[in-house]
C-alpha cells in the first residue's frame, strides 16, 4: 500500500480526496490532514498566514502517525503566494518538519504541465484578479507559456467549496484560450474530481485540476505510477494515450 499524505487548510472540498481514491481503483490510500486556516480569505496577508512555517509544521505528526510516504501541501493559494523561491522554502521547511519528501499543490500544477508535455496554458481561477496574478507569475517562473488568465473574484473558500458542476464547467469554459494547450484549475477548495472528464470533453484539451495534481504529485514523490479512469489526461492508462482517447 502505498500512503500519501495531505495537509488540507480547513474543510471545502477534501470529500474529492476519498472520491479520487476510490477512482485510481488501487491499494493507494490519501490520508488528510486539516491545517488551522486561520482567516478564510483569498487575501495576500491571510494566504501567507495560512501557509506559513509554523501552521504547516503543527500537523506533520499526525502523517507521519499515519505512514505516509510523502507529504504535499493542498493548497495552491497558500503556495504560490509566496513566489517562487519562497514557495520552495515553504517545501524545504515542511519536507524537514514531516522527515518525508515534500510538494505543494502549486508545483504540482507545474509539474504536471511538463508530464503533459504541454507549454502553452490558460488559467481558470477562482481567486480574485490579484491573486490570480500571482499564480501566473508563478506559472511564468516554472517555464510555463500563460495565454489566457481568467478571476472570478471569489474571496473566501467556503463560498468555492460550495460551487457545483454548472458553475465549475462555466468556469473552465470562460477560462479556456484557443492557443492554450491545456487549461488550470487552481483552487483546491474546488470541487472537480466528479467532473474531469467531461471538462476535457467541453474544452476539448486536457484540464488540471487542484485536487487531481496534488493527489498525482503525492504519488510522484512516494515513485508511484497510478492510473484512473474519469480522472482526465493526467492519470490516463497508456495505452489510452497511445490511442489518443
Amino acid at each position: 500500500m502505498t500512503i500519501v499524505g495531505l495537509l488540507y487548510p480547513g474543510h471545502s472540498a477534501e470529500d474529492d480526496y476519498p472520491r479520487i481514491e476510490v477512482m485510481l481503483d488501487s491499494d493507494i490510500r490519501l490520508a488528510v490532514v486539516h491545517t488551522d486556516i486561520g482567516e478564510d480569505a483569498h487575501r495576500v496577508d491571510a494566504l501567507l498566514e495560512m501557509g506559513s512555517a509554523d501552521r504547516l509544521a503543527a500537523r506533520v505528526e499526525e502523517l507521519r502517525l499515519q505512514g505516509a510516504e510523502s507529504a504535499v501541501w493542498a493548497c495552491t493559494s497558500g503556495s504560490f503566494v509566496y513566489g517562487w523561491e519562497g514557495a520552495h522554502d515553504q517545501i524545504r521547511s515542511l519536507a524537514r518538519a514531516a522527515g518525508l519528501p515534500a510538494s505543494s499543490t502549486s508545483f504540482a500544477f507545474a509539474h504536471a504541465v511538463r508530464e503533459l508535455g504541454v507549454r502553452r496554458v490558460a488559467v481558470a481561477a477562482t481567486y480574485p484578479q490579484d491573486v490570480t496574478d500571482l499564480f501566473t507569475d508563478f506559472l511564468k517562473a516554472s517555464g510555463a507559456e500563460v495565454v489566457g488568465n481568467r478571476a472570478s473574484g471569489i474571496v473566501t473558500a467556503e463560498e468555492v467549496g460550495a460551487w457545483e458542476r454548472e458553475q465549475v464547467l462555466r468556469l473552465a469554459r470562460a477560462g479556456d484560450h484557443p492557443d492554450a494547450e491545456a487549461v488550470l484549475m487552481p483552487d483546491t477548495a474546488l470541487h472537480t474530481a466528479a467532473y474531469l472528464d467531461e471538462l476535457e470533453e467541453a474544452l476539448g484539451k486536457p484540464v488540471l485540476t487542484a485536487n487531481q495534481v496534488t493527489v498525482w504529485e503525492g504519488l510522484r514523490l512516494a515513485d508511484r505510477k497510478a492510473w484512473g479512469d474519469g480522472l482526465g489526461a493526467l492519470f490516463a492508462r497508456p495505452e489510452r494515450l497511445e490511442r489518443g482517447d
